[in-house]
């Protein structure tokens, strides 16, 4: 007789190592898909901001291997209005503090205010401090209709008393509204921007043009909560020329970067990191580390973000490159129920298998008893040369029954039980 492992503890274990592995690979794909390699970002078009920060994004996201589209809208809502549409693939937009306000965010969720863009006035003359509301009867150009500047000026002259019916509002482009004022085509114009932008460098530059001092700054900045009280040095925007001669109080919502909710976790937090590098240092308004933020947002956050602002990026993403840390999470995401599912079922394999290995035995004992109850039966017509040929064809089963130790006192249970069957058949 040999005996050694046999095979039926693979086959005990195989149906549940089976469902365990068919699990793990529709778990891998199913339940935490891979991340596309592709966002999408919708940018108003006439804002040079935006486009300068989404080519940064593109090349940073473009070094752990994900692309990004860039699609032009005509404003801000139109990009909030692509980011909501039903089967769209657009996954994120800037938008400006104050814009949304009246929109619909179901769906939506901020991934961080990035920056402060202020509100500039710019007018004809030398008057340097002044209140909105005595832009009653001026010429002003607002902003191109639907643009974010145009929304937040009129939030703000409205506030003040400046309508329509009692001014002239130019609804125009930026680069149309410099050209009305160096051609005195209208007496103030309303820009956003930051300090670097080239727009609000040429503007300032021009002959005759002063940025205006905003009296009001503060009170404004408590009625609109959304708008931020912010003070720019003398000198800013060029220190050669001593521009602005003096300290200006602005106004300056935030830009927040708005996302799908539906967007992958694992490329939110790809984005926020790029988000940190491209914002996080000092500038002419802000203080280093001050962006992104989770602070003067009209959007929730988003979950990944509230805890990338709470406790930086997850542990796997500090450590290892972008696809390498998504491997990882999504292996440990199917690993840890398959480890809980597996339990279970390494207490059940063993009993299977027991059972497994015992048939093969009760089997043959069956045989064996079978063989007994026709030797007793004196009416049988097989003779006893037949039952000796059965009884060896039992024995020989039984010497080359494959059992582990654990089971060999079954088999020479057996061989016993084997020796008093042919010890009735040499009697009778």
């Amino acid at each position: 007789m040999r005996v050694s492992l046999p095979h039926e503890a693979f086959k005990a274990s195989l149906p549940y190592l089976l469902a365990l592995v068919l699990i793990a690979i529709a778990g891998y794909w199913l339940i935490d898909p891979a991340p596309p390699k592709k966002i999408v970002i919708s940018i108003s078009k006439e804002d040079g901001n935006y486009q300068a920060y989404a080519r940064l994004y593109e090349a940073l996201l473009l070094q752990d291997g994900v692309a990004l589209e860039i699609r032009e809208s005509e404003g801000p809502l139109p990009s909030l209005d692509e980011l909501r549409r039903e089967g769209t693939d657009v996954d994120m937009a800037f938008v400006p503090g104050g814009v949304a306000r009246s929109e619909s965010t179901v769906g939506l969720v901020s991934l961080g205010s990035l920056y402060y863009e202020p509100l500039w006035i710019f007018s004809k003359g030398q008057r340097r401090t002044g209140q909105l509301s005595a832009l009653k009867g001026r010429r002003i150009a607002v902003g191109r209709t639907g643009s974010g500047t145009n929304i937040l000026t009129r939030m703000v002259l409205g506030a003040a008393g400046v309508t329509a019916q009692n001014s002239t509002l130019f609804e125009i482009g930026e680069d149309d509204a410099m050209e009305a004022l160096r051609h005195n085509v209208a007496d103030v114009i309303f820009l956003s921007g930051v300090p670097t932008s080239t727009l609000i460098q040429e503007v300032a530059a021009l002959p005759g043009v002063t940025l205006v001092d905003l009296d009001e700054a503060e009170a404004y900045s408590r009625q609109f909560n959304f708008l931020r009280h912010l003070v720019l040095p003398e000198g800013a925007l060029s220190l050669a020329s001593n521009v602005p001669p003096r300290e200006v109080h602005m106004l300056a919502p935030t830009v927040t970067l708005v996302a799908r909710e539906s967007m992958h976790p694992a490329l939110v937090y790809l984005v926020l990191k790029v988000l940190a590098r491209v914002h996080g240092g000092a500038g002419m308004l802000q203080q280093e580390r001050e962006f992104p933020s989770d602070k003067d947002t009209d959007f929730e956050m988003s979950t990944q973000a509230a805890h990338f602002y709470e406790s930086g990026p997850p542990f796997l993403d500090r450590y290892l490159p972008f696809w390498a840390a998504t491997f990882v999470n999504r292996v440990l995401i199917i690993l840890l129920p398959l480890l809980a599912l597996a339990i279970p079922l390494s207490r059940i394999a063993p009993a299977v298998y027991t059972w497994l290995v015992k048939s093969r035995i009760h089997k043959l004992y069956g045989e064996l008893r079978f063989l007994e109850l026709q030797l007793r039966d004196r009416h049988h017509p097989l003779e006893l040369s037949t039952f000796r040929k059965e009884l060896d064809a039992i024995e020989n089963k039984v010497n080359h029954l494959r059992l582990p130790v654990a089971f060999s006192s079954h088999l020479y249970e057996l061989r016993s039980h084997i020796e008093l069957v042919r010890s009735k058949l040499s009697r009778a």
